[in-house]
């Protein structure tokens, strides 16, 4: 396993002081923004396409500090109501996957997005009940004519380029949030889908990260890995529960808020995840995405490597001597 970064963190630098920062640190890959909701400050799709010089020398940095691209990032919603904003997003993702088969980076990471609740709607609508029956008709109709359709087009997109890994992040608020509308849309729209697996927002709904590592392990599901914490305020929980729609910055207030690695939850759980990940055969990248409102950047990352760093198995498995 490698150890790598999001790194739209320090998007205030420049790339190759940025690659220098983190080589230094000890990071053996980056994750890149190619726009949408991560921006493109490090990587634009749009000027990297125009030349094959600009290729060879982007490539060329990242390599000459003994980096990797661990994947292309590109989170937003192609499934806007708003055809406008839709498509920018769509775009962004296909340029994306473009410049994924020109840079021989194997993973596109993103999300799946969200649609509005008919034909004509302004906004998106995260459906997370089945009563009233309305409720379960948006649903119906989103997965039906919008979410399926989409995305079998746009894995067969993929595949046209060489992209089988189409890793979308689990998040609330679109329509894969979990393993079980993870593996829907992946038995829909072909096995290039599957996940960004990021346990930060897998906690707070109270699904546990290493169970949900197991069953999409099973059906090699895992494309890339997401290094975030969350700290889950128990006191908060048992008055409000976990949906929480508060600004992230009111931690004392919410029910739960995005820490570095190990200060939302303990060690063990972090080997616990580790060990699942070799388990079902995952060997890629750990990218921390780092989110902590109570730790600088540097800090904050500093202290998420020196956890990973302990945890993460680094040579590969033997026969069992003992056995």
């Amino acid at each position: 396993m490698k150890l790598g970064v999001f790194t739209v963190l320090y998007q205030n630098l420049p790339f190759e002081v940025m690659l220098d920062k983190l080589a230094d640190m000890g990071v053996e890959a980056v994750e890149l923004g190619t726009g949408n909701y991560p921006g493109n400050q490090h990587c634009n799709p749009d000027e990297l396409l125009s030349s094959p010089e600009k290729i060879r020398s982007f490539l060329n940095a990242i390599e000459s500090r003994g980096l990797m691209i661990s994947g292309l990032s590109c989170h937003g919603n192609p499934l806007h109501p708003d055809k406008k904003v839709a498509k920018d997003f769509h775009d962004v993702w296909r340029k994306t996957v473009l410049l994924a088969e020109r840079l021989s980076v194997p993973v596109v990471n993103g999300f799946s997005g969200c649609p509005g609740d008919y034909e004509g709607a302004k906004n998106p609508n995260w459906v997370t009940c089945s009563w009233p029956r309305e409720y379960a008709d948006v649903l119906n109709w989103q997965w039906n004519e919008v979410v399926i359709p989409y995305w079998k087009e746009e894995a067969k997109f993929a595949k046209l380029h060489g992209i089988n890994q189409i890793a979308l992040e689990m998040h609330p608020g679109f329509v894969v949030y979990n393993p079980e509308t993870l593996l829907k849309l992946r038995e829909h729209a072909g096995e290039n889908i599957g996940a960004n697996f990021d346990p930060s927002h897998l906690f707070w709904q109270g699904i546990d990260p290493v169970e949900a590592i197991k069953i999409l392990g099973r059906e090699k599901a895992i494309f890339h890995f997401h290094a975030k914490d969350t700290y889950l305020d128990q006191a908060n929980i048992r008055i409000n529960g976990v949906l929480d729609t508060k600004p992230y910055g009111n931690i004392l207030d919410r029910s739960w808020s995005f820490r570095s690695v190990g200060y939302g939850h303990d060690e063990k759980i972090w080997k616990d995840m580790v060990s699942a990940l070799r388990n079902v055969g995952y060997d890629y990248v750990l990218s921390i995405e780092h989110e902590d409102k109570l730790a600088s950047i540097d800090e904050g990352l500093s202290k998420a490597i020196l956890a990973l760093k302990g945890i993460l198995f680094k040579e590969q498995l033997t026969e069992m001597w003992w056995a």
